[in-house]
Order: structure tokens, then C-alpha cells, then sequence
């Protein structure tokens, strides 16, 4: 979840349990997780380069919480990123920045075998370049299926992505509106072949991200593990 008041989320959502969310942030950055199916190891939130815009409207400093899980029924070990770059007054060169070093903190929370990014990515335009960047990172880039911003004709696109290594995207749908003005996007993913578990079974449906406008609690239907 995003831009959500973090003092006010539940410990618990139906089976979904809170691993973790951002203090004093106005991007309000929170991840549950199904305890049913995974076991949350540690989280960590991160500071990323800042943008003019972060440093006149703080605070902004944590745009990225990780969450490393195990996965109860597999022994697969995955880290989750919520991600939220910096707005579209900063450059694309400073956000590609900002996603190259968010992936960068969850390698070193043990993401080498497999981690999902999810969020705001804040990048409507020129994505096949993005694609082209992720790629020779090494990291696969998804969009969902329809726009997740349509609330101004000029910005409307697809804002809000998954970057994954070491797993296979299914796909990514874009749900429902909530209360936000993004539409929330729901990524159906399964472990890789070169995946190293105890079985072979998959993770459809693993990770999403939803923002709601505080204190406002949006359903989490983008956020089931």
C-alpha cells in the first residue's frame, strides 16, 4: 500500500498481517503479507536520492520499504519492495537512478535469487526505454494490462509497475478504482526455474500495491500475497 496514513493501518487485514510501513513519511509506504503462506525474516526502509521536489515538500526521504519473507510451503526466500520514485517534476535519468539503487537495497536484504518490486514508478512516458535499462540490469519490467492514472488527460498512462528478478510474471492486472486517483494493480507470479526450494510450487497472485488517500483505508486487493 501507498500514501496511506501508516499510524492508522490494522496489525491485521482478514488473513493478511502487517510486516512493516514507513514513520513520519508522507508517501505513507506499508506491506502486508499472508502469514498462512509466508514468514516475514526482516524489513527495512530506505532513503533514495532526492529529487528538488522531495526537498521542498518533506518529508519524502523513504521511498522504498523491503520485506524479506520465506515461503512456508516451498522454503523459497523473496523479498518484496514497495517502491514510490520521485514525481514527474523530477527527470526520468533521476528516477532510473532511484530504481537502480532501490534494487540494489533489496539485493543486500538477500533478494539475489528472486525479488518483486511494486509501485508508483512515476513513468508514463518513454517506458520502452525503461524496459531497455531493466534488461541490461538484469531485471524484468511488467505493466498491467490498462492505464492505472486517468484522472487528467495529459498524464494519463500507465504509472505503476512491477520490476521482478528470478521470477515468472504471469501477469498484471489493473483492479477497480479505490478512493485513490491510481487504480490499484494485482501481479500473478511464479517462482523460476532456477529457483533453488524444497517443491516446485507457485506463487500466483504475490504482491500488488494500492495507495489510498488518509486516513482513508483502502481495501487491500492489490496487496494478497
Amino acid at each position: 500500500m501507498q500514501e496511506c496514513n501508516t499510524e492508522e493501518l490494522p496489525t491485521t487485514l482478514g488473513p493478511l498481517h502487517l510486516a512493516d510501513a514507513t514513520r513520519g513519511n508522507r508517501l505513507g509506504l506499508a506491506v502486508y503479507y499472508r502469514t498462512a503462506r509466508f514468514t516475514a525474516i526482516e524489513s527495512n526502509a530506505f532513503s533514495l536520492k532526492k529529487s528538488l521536489h522531495d526537498r521542498v515538500l518533506t518529508p519524502a526521504h523513504e521511498r522504498l520499504l523491503g520485506v524479506r519473507l520465506i515461503d512456508n510451503a516451498t522454503n523459497h526466500g523473496l523479498v518484496l519492495g514497495s517502491f514510490h520514485a520521485a514525481p514527474l517534476t523530477a527527470s526520468n535519468s533521476l528516477r532510473r537512478e532511484q530504481i537502480h539503487a532501490a534494487h540494489a537495497e533489496l539485493l543486500g536484504m538477500g533478494g539475489e535469487q528472486m525479488t518483486l518490486m511494486v509501485g508508483d514508478f512515476n513513468y508514463p512516458f518513454f517506458t520502452r526505454n525503461l524496459t531497455t535499462h531493466m534488461k541490461n540490469s538484469g531485471y524484468e519490467l511488467s505493466l498491467s494490462d490498462r492505464r492505472t492514472y486517468t484522472r487528467y488527460k495529459v498524464f494519463k498512462g500507465h504509472f505503476d509497475f512491477a520490476t521482478s528478478l528470478g521470477l515468472v510474471i504471469g501477469k498484471v492486472e489493473t483492479l477497480p478504482r479505490g478512493a485513490s486517483d491510481h487504480l490499484p494493480i494485482l501481479v500473478h507470479a511464479e517462482y523460476g526455474n532456477n529457483s533453488v526450494s524444497s517443491n516446485a510450487s507457485g506463487i500466483p497472485e504475490i504482491a500488488g500495491i494500492e495507495e489510498a488517500e488518509a486516513p482513508t483505508i483502502e481495501s487491500p486487493r492489490s496487496s494478497e500475497p
